[in-house]
């Protein structure tokens, strides 16, 4: 007796679940907000404990601290000129106007001191220093050089980003210094040339509203930004992806973060500034 196979009943696949318009949203949101904030404590945490390890890469250390020097020198002292001229010239027909022109030098050498030169020496160091490490990380990223370290036991932490991490705030201290003696000389050649002021006035009245602490609460800006730029360009640099295309949106995002990193942190250091320091009166 003959039996007929039956065929095999047809089943229809389940239709596939339409992606939600805000997934990548949300995902994305959660991403800024949670994830890239937390790696990047994480990874400045690690990297201060990296920091206490023996022995110190000094050979990196110093190629770094030169490498930084020589890209960011040149471009300081150029932006401190005007800069220091700008601020000279509208401090000064400001206090023209209020009658206190005998007050031009100390107004200047406030509004330098205090703010111009950890600004400036700021963007430099996150424009010129933090977009080459970044770079330079990220390649290293990109041809696997990281991951070979790894699987020798090396500590990338330890042997790149700490060395680079001490030679951006070392530089940015000597870089703050050149700040504020290039835009305090500028501001006296306008204020003296440009706007009729006594040189005797302008310098006399340095002490008259500044004081000592203003100098050191401009080095500890700039040793808290060289320090946050180069963490900020280590990060986006290990974590560079996608090839050449992938590094070159990492310094990109380098730059715009650190840069507004630095002025969030200005702020918090000059409220703290104000509270502890008690100003001088005229």
């Amino acid at each position: 007796m003959a039996t007929h196979a039956r065929a095999p009943e047809r089943v229809e696949p389940d239709p596939e679940p339409r992606p939600s318009r805000l997934a990548p949203v949300a995902d994305g949101a959660v991403n800024v907000i949670f994830r890239e904030p937390g790696r990047f404590f994480a990874m400045s945490l690690d990297t201060i404990r990296a920091a206490f390890k023996w022995p110190f890469q000094w050979r990196e250390f110093l190629q770094q601290a030169w490498f930084i020097v020589s890209v960011t020198v040149a471009p300081t002292i150029m932006v401190a000129i005007p800069f220091g001229a700008i601020l000279s010239l509208q401090v000064g027909n400001l206090i023209r106007q209020l009658g206190a022109q005998s007050q031009t030098g100390s107004t200047a050498v406030l509004a330098i001191v205090r703010e111009a030169s950890p600004i400036v020496t700021a963007l430099l160091i996150a424009a010129a220093a933090g977009s080459a490490i970044c770079a330079d990380l990220g390649a290293r990223k990109i041809r696997e050089e990281i991951d070979a370290m790894e699987v020798l036991g090396i500590n990338p932490l330890h042997r790149l980003v700490v060395p680079r991490v001490l030679a951006c705030a070392f530089v940015g201290l000597f870089l703050n210094g050149i700040v504020s003696v290039v835009g305090i000389a500028g501001g006296y050649i306008f204020n003296v040339m440009l706007q009729g002021g006594t040189p005797g006035a302008y310098m006399s009245s340095f002490s008259g509203l500044a004081q000592l602490p203003d100098l050191y609460q401009a080095e500890v800006k700039a040793l808290v930004f060289g320090v946050t730029a180069a963490l900020v360009a280590s990060y986006k640099g290990l974590t560079a992806s996608g090839g050449p295309k992938g590094v070159g949106d990492a310094v990109n995002q380098t730059v715009v973060i650190a840069a507004m990193a630095l002025f969030v942190e200005n702020f918090v250091l000059s409220a703290l500034y104000f509270q502890l320091v008690p100003q001088k009166g005229m």
